[in-house]
């Protein structure tokens, strides 16, 4: 039996014919020119974009006939089960997207649907831009470049990383990468994860593990913090006045998880103090940040707008695990990276 599927941002035609080719049981809709174009490589989102008449009622065509998705439909997001009657699996183009498919309130509106996350794919992304942030502060890049503009020449002493000690709040494939270069740099690795019993903390590359009763002794450790949790209840605001505090004078706090897991009012506050050496962060409260947000205007911050996870391979490696995915759907296996709708990741 024939398999629709319908690919619902803009990918690469060459990316298509690598779908096509899975199996002959697929016939793969792709029409690009009802999609948002792309601002950049790898941009799901799309620029600014309205479809006409006809192509709306072409792309609902479409939807109806659709039983894979890839990607999102999310212009037509809160009408997507009623649009897709058909559908029985959308494969998502990143990690985090419990909050949203709570937010729409897909769980029980298409029960029977399976949701497959991207993750693993923003793992080496994600982690490399973490250690930029660390280079940038214990190096003082921010510094050079400051003194390079002004032709300012004065020596300083920086800081290596070796046998420093970095904190992980959130060790699944992301966490597990920053541990693993964090490791070659002969760093000390402390984890903290959700599930933290029985686990052997040499398995996930550390020193040490904690569970998440124990996130303030980890803090006090955190010469470096990392966090890429992901966006849930028990998540939500964990790190807050409270937990900064605990953090050692001359700590770097890196956010790579979700805007919501920091109270940004404690942190600007915190980075006022001059307590933290500074802060690199890809995700906020509020995206894009607001213009008159502090933080923008903070010599010891550093403003990435939510791209830290981005690179130009990005399509290749996501179409690789749909493919991988589609063979599992065509056989009858248990899909990878299958979001727990119940615990949102």
């Amino acid at each position: 039996m024939t398999k629709a599927v319908l690919i619902a941002s803009y990918i690469e035609s060459e990316l298509v014919d690598e779908i096509r080719g899975v199996d002959a049981r697929l016939d793969v809709l792709y029409e690009p020119e009802l999609l948002a174009p792309p601002r950049y490589p790898a941009d799901h989102g799309g620029g600014e974009f309205t479809r006409t008449p006809a192509q709306e009622a072409e792309w609902r065509r479409l939807l109806g006939r659709a039983q894979v998705l890839f990607d999102f439909d999310r212009a037509n997001a809160r009408e997507l089960p009623e649009l897709a009657p058909k559908l029985e699996w959308i494969q998502a183009t990143s990690a985090g997207i419990g909050p949203f498919v709570r937010r729409m309130g897909y769980p029980d509106r298409m029960p029977a649907v399976i949701f497959t996350t991207a993750s693993g794919v923003h793992a080496r992304p994600l982690a490399e831009f973490c250690f930029m942030v660390l280079f940038a502060f214990h190096k003082k890049l921010l510094l050079t470049l400051r003194d390079q503009r002004l032709h300012h020449w004065e020596r300083f002493a920086g800081a290596d990383l070796e046998g420093r000690t970095l904190v992980i709040v959130g060790m699944g494939r992301i966490g597990r990468e920053v541990a693993r270069l964090a490791r070659a740099l002969g760093m000390r690795v402390v984890g903290v994860k959700r599930t933290s019993a029985g686990v052997p903390p040499a398995e996930l590359g550390l020193d040490e593990l904690y569970g998440p009763e124990r996130l303030h002794e980890a803090l006090e450790q955190a010469e470096n913090l990392v966090l890429c949790a992901p966006h849930t209840p028990e998540t939500e605001g964990m790190i807050g006045a409270a937990e900064l505090a605990c953090l050692p004078e001359g700590a770097v706090v890196i956010n790579i998880g979700r805007g919501a897991l920091m109270d940004e009012d404690a942190l600007i506050e915190a980075l006022r103090s001059g307590r933290l050496l500074g802060a690199g962060l890809d995700v906020f409260r509020e995206e894009p940040l607001p213009h008159g947000s502090p933080l923008w205007d903070m010599d010891h911050v550093i403003v990435s707008p939510h791209s830290a996870s981005t690179v130009a391979r990005e399509n290749e490696r996501i179409v690789e695990l749909f493919r991988r995915n589609l063979r599992r759907y065509l056989d009858g296996q248990p899909l990878l990276n299958r979001l727990d709708t119940t615990l949102g990741f």
